[in-house]
């Protein structure tokens, strides 16, 4: 019964990126251009409800599920790391026209190319498991 909720969400999640035309490699080559606000609209509303609800977790000390305090790590100073690691994601993102949530949205919506995307975003994903130790942190 509790992968229900997780079904139901993901639907929801589904619904909403269809309907907003998050998955639609238009609008993102549109946002990389610089020639759309739509794309930028949709993530900017994501950042300031992300930003909301953490401050609300932190105000109320929410628990999570399991009843265990939500904590946060601390800021890291490392300019470079994110520099890297933004610009090969934004790189993904750009070649494929997807960033990982709509990837599994446009399988849904019928476009089977992107199980080659998907495919590869999980085996960059296992090569970060493998490789994590060697990396700077």
């Amino acid at each position: 019964m509790k992968f229900i909720k997780f079904l139901i969400v993901g639907i929801l999640f589904g619904v909403v990126m269809a309907k907003s035309q998050a998955l639609s490699w238009y609008r993102i080559q549109e946002m990389f251009r610089f020639q759309s606000f739509h794309m930028y609209g949709i993530i900017g509303t994501a950042v300031v409800l992300g930003v909301i609800g953490t401050a609300l977790i932190k105000y109320f000390k929410l628990k999570d599920v399991q009843g265990n305090e939500i904590k946060f790590a601390p800021k890291e100073k490392s300019f470079w790391r994110y520099i890297l690691g933004g610009s090969i994601f934004g790189l993904g993102w750009a070649l494929s026209g997807a960033c990982p949530g709509p990837m599994v949205v446009n399988i849904g919506y019928g476009f089977v190319s992107f199980i080659v995307v998907v495919f590869f975003a999980l085996v960059g994903t296992y090569l970060y498991g493998l490789l994590q130790n060697k990396l700077p942190h």
